[in-house]
């Protein structure tokens, strides 16, 4: 039976995340990561990244490079104007740290498995 974390010493503790890394949904990070592929990550803000991972932890913070963030924007309307029509926007962000607890779900690049 497997001790608890607090009972665990630095290097079990050091090798149980090894194994997280390897075997759990952080295996996704690590393959992005090691092959420089991207992964598209939808956020709490309704936003979708598409970028290569650098770095990552075990709370899915990550370093980010060449970011294409993607998001509708609603333009605001002032009285007796006619509705305006939501607009897509697309931005190129170099480099970028996300924080974990915006992030939803993370996928491979849907482009890359695509198939006709």
């Amino acid at each position: 039976m497997a001790k608890p974390k607090s009972e665990m010493t630095p290097e079990e503790l050091a090798k149980m995340e090894e194994e997280e890394f390897q075997t759990g949904p952080l295996l996704l990070l690590t393959e992005s990561v090691r092959g420089n592929t991207q992964v598209l990550i939808q956020c709490r803000n309704n936003r979708k990244l598409l970028a290569r991972v650098k770095a990552f932890d075990r709370h899915f913070n990550m370093v980010l490079e060449n970011v294409k963030e993607m998001y509708v924007e609603k333009p605001r309307t002032g009285k007796g104007k006619k509705k305006a029509k939501p607009v897509n926007v697309d931005r190129f962000i170099s480099k970028m740290f996300l924080r974990g607890d915006s992030v939803i779900l993370i996928i491979k690049n849907p482009l890359l498995h695509c198939s006709n």
